[in-house]
């Protein structure tokens, strides 16, 4: 029975890591045991996240589990949409070209550069004095 497979995607951006599970359903979407509209407060966010759902026209077809972990808000709403995604390409090989069009495939890489030693930060140096 179609109804009860689960799609099991991970999702990736700066430090944030979102573990994404989706069954076919009525549209709930919940993080951290926590309803999505209370976890994420920023609209922006929320319209990030539905972002790969909306192109694909699948806003109320699937139920969404998500755990997420590390990273701040705006990370680990990006990692959430990343996975949503990848377990959108699970569900349907179809939509592969038109998530991979829009971009919602890569997984954004930039994260913080390591700070230098003798440095006060990555790139950062310490004021030059002539004298």
């Amino acid at each position: 029975n179609l109804m009860d497979k689960r799609f099991y995607a991970t999702g990736k951006k700066k430090y944030a890591v979102a573990r994404v599970y989706m069954k076919e359903g009525s549209g709930s979407l919940v993080v951290n045991k926590r309803n999505f509209d209370d976890y994420f407060t920023r609209d922006s966010l929320k319209m990030l996240i539905m972002q790969p759902l909306d192109i694909v026209n699948a806003r109320n077809k699937f139920d969404f589990f998500v755990n997420v972990s590390g990273g701040g808000i705006a990370g680990q709403a990006g990692a959430i949409k990343h996975g949503i995604a990848k377990t959108l390409i699970e569900y349907d090989l179809e939509w592969r070209s038109i998530l991979k069009k829009a971009g919602f495939l890569t997984r954004d890489s930039r994260i913080k550069e390591r700070k230098k030693y003798g440095q006060p930060g990555a790139r950062k140096r310490f004021q030059f004095s002539k004298r």
